[in-house]
């Protein structure tokens, strides 16, 4: 089996189209799909950021 890799940049408020019209042109299986979280500090307290997903897919034969 082949996998392959996909670095996503996404903004998660806007990107939603985006993300789900890369995910109908891939030809292979959608394995997982791992978000970068990015702890953010601000006066108010800590919140979090999703930078990127990498997108794991399994490549048809």
């Amino acid at each position: 089996m082949k996998y392959k890799v996909h670095h996503f940049e996404i903004k998660m408020s806007e990107d939603q189209q985006k993300l789900e019209q890369f995910l109908n042109r891939l030809h292979g299986e959608v394995v997982s799909i791992v978000p970068n979280v990015k702890p953010i500090f601000r006066p108010m307290g800590a919140t979090a950021k999703v930078d990127f997903l990498l997108i794991i897919e399994k490549l048809l034969n």
